[in-house]
């Protein structure tokens, strides 16, 4: 019988599972939605009942096609993060799952800058700290806020420590997942760090063991997935998150190699072999051991393109059978606008930033609107304000490894626009690969499986063997005028924040007063 590989990816609002064959291609894919919670207006939560049911549907649909699941070999995890979870001892849920986009941590976030220090948390973590981006502020939202939970809680864990002990009644956490905890030495030992647990406060027997991303730390005993007819004891590897397992998939798993995944967020993914890291990223372990990445994660740049295809581009809606035809009517209404958008400047911190500013108070503006402003000028602006962003990201990790990063590979469902992509070449003047694939992270988490059972002898001949089709390449156009444009432009953008910074945290202290 053949082997094949499972693998799940929680995303921000829908589970996707994925099944690879041994020569690493895609055989099987599911998706199903599940609920968020927001139970205040700054809050956001995945309901951890629906998103198991979820899993659930998206292996019997699989059944349903045909497909016998006794024919896996291997299960692992890739989700988005953090997704921080309180579980029992029992494995119960306490606290549903608390995404990046949270924001009720605020003050505990600057709580722990305060008692740590920015300079020393960074020495550690390799990282600083915002509400909702990293999960320490909300371990620690939950010690003040709900204590009673707190002193129940046996395990803090991210999305995949739950799926992983609901699985097999074990308790783990990757690498990848950790760094982003504020709580874990990226820098040094790789492990939780008893220093920032004892000043910050939280419970150093409350974390979970950590795992390389390829390792098995249980056997299926879950009793709803094995009736599905997935074999007991099949191993399950414990995976990574979602932007590292994607990568591997595009073939970013040595030093040097670069690519930007395209969606609500827009992440641009270095990959280096010293742990050399600046503040602007996000840094993090890789899920190839011996690796990490510096993640310039622009929290909402997709999420602006969509308001303002929202609330600008009603009238297009009209001619569109549905919504990816109504993207690219507002592309090419986008496109109408000239270069530079008449000297119009957006920035795309929609509800805070984190790479490179950190603010979790700053807020979108459009700069430079006159009365010769045009819709298609507001529209295009949101476009290029990506381009302006990935260049700033692209400029600093040059600065941190003394090398020029020349081109990029491009995924994620905004990827391929074709607008938008060569807006973002020509803007950073990097060559850009759109690659035709989809749904990568299941497919990154299936590969990780395949590593930890033996299917592949490592994540190179993993990410080797999958066919990276090539959508487009996109070449920056090398014109006087157009350039001098776009670095004219680049240049506000890179001012708009410092002058707005202070403004930010006043309009925020005004409405919470």
């Amino acid at each position: 019988m053949s082997k094949y590989l499972l693998g799940i990816d929680v995303g921000t609002s829908s589970l996707k599972v994925g099944l690879i064959d041994e020569d690493a291609k895609l055989v099987e894919l599911s998706s199903s939605k599940y609920a968020l919670l927001m139970p205040a207006p700054d809050a956001v939560q995945i309901d951890s009942d629906s998103m198991w049911r979820a899993l659930l549907a998206c292996l019997a649909e699989f059944k349903q096609r045909g497909f016998e699941l006794e024919g896996i070999c291997g299960i692992s995890i890739s989700s988005l993060c953090p997704g921080l979870v309180a579980l029992d001892k029992q494995g119960q849920v306490l606290v549903d799952p608390i995404i990046y986009s949270d924001r009720r941590s605020t003050r505990e976030a600057e709580e722990i800058l305060q008692a740590v220090g920015t300079e020393e948390l960074f020495a550690i973590t390799a990282n600083s700290c915002m509400a909702g981006a990293f999960s320490g502020s909300s371990m620690l939202w939950i010690k003040h806020h709900l204590p009673a939970e707190y002193a129940k809680t046996r395990y803090f864990g991210h999305l995949n420590t739950l799926l992983a002990s609901r699985m097999t009644g074990c308790f783990a956490l990757d690498y990848s997942n950790a760094s982003y905890s504020n709580l874990f030495e990226t820098t040094g030992g790789r492990k939780w760090s008893e220093k920032l647990c004892e000043k910050i406060g939280i419970d150093i027997d409350k974390l979970p063991s950590l795992h390389e991303s390829t390792e098995v730390v249980g056997e299926l005993c879950d009793p709803e997935l094995i009736a599905l007819g997935v074999k007991k004891g099949t191993p399950v590897v414990i995976g990574g998150a979602d932007t590292p397992c994607a990568s591997i998939v595009a073939g970013v798993v040595r030093a040097g190699d670069v690519c930007e995944s395209v969606g609500t967020t827009d992440v641009l993914t270095v990959c280096i072999d010293k742990p050399v890291f600046g503040p602007e990223f996000i840094n993090r372990c890789h899920v190839v051991p011996g690796t990490w990445i510096y993640q310039g994660a622009m929290s909402f740049t997709g999420a602006a393109n969509a308001w303002v295809v929202k609330e600008l581009c009603k009238d297009l809606g009209a001619q569109c059978s549905e919504q990816k035809e109504l993207f690219l009517k507002a592309n090419e209404d986008a496109s109408l606008a000239a270069p530079g958008c008449g000297g119009v400047v957006f920035l795309p911190y929609m509800l805070g930033e984190r790479s490179p500013i950190w603010d979790a108070y700053a807020r979108s503006v459009f700069y430079g609107i006159s009365l010769s402003t045009t819709r298609a000028d507001l529209n295009r602006a949101v476009l290029e304000s990506c381009g302006y962003g990935l260049r700033q990201m692209c400029s600093i990790a040059e600065g941190l490894t003394g090398q020029r990063i020349e081109k990029f590979s491009s995924i994620g469902g905004g990827a391929k626009s074709s607008v938008w992509a060569q807006i973002k070449a020509d803007i950073t003047g990097r060559e850009i690969t759109v690659l035709d694939m989809n749904d990568m992270a299941p497919v990154g988490a299936a590969l990780l499986a395949g590593v930890g059972v033996g299917v592949f002898s490592s994540i190179f001949e993993a990410s080797a063997k999958v066919e990276k089709l090539i959508y487009r390449k996109f070449t920056p156009k090398y014109d006087a005028h157009l350039n001098a444009v776009y670095d004219k432009n680049y240049a506000t953008y890179l001012k708009l924040y410092p002058a707005l910074k202070d403004l930010y945290r006043f309009s925020a202290n005004v409405q919470t007063d």
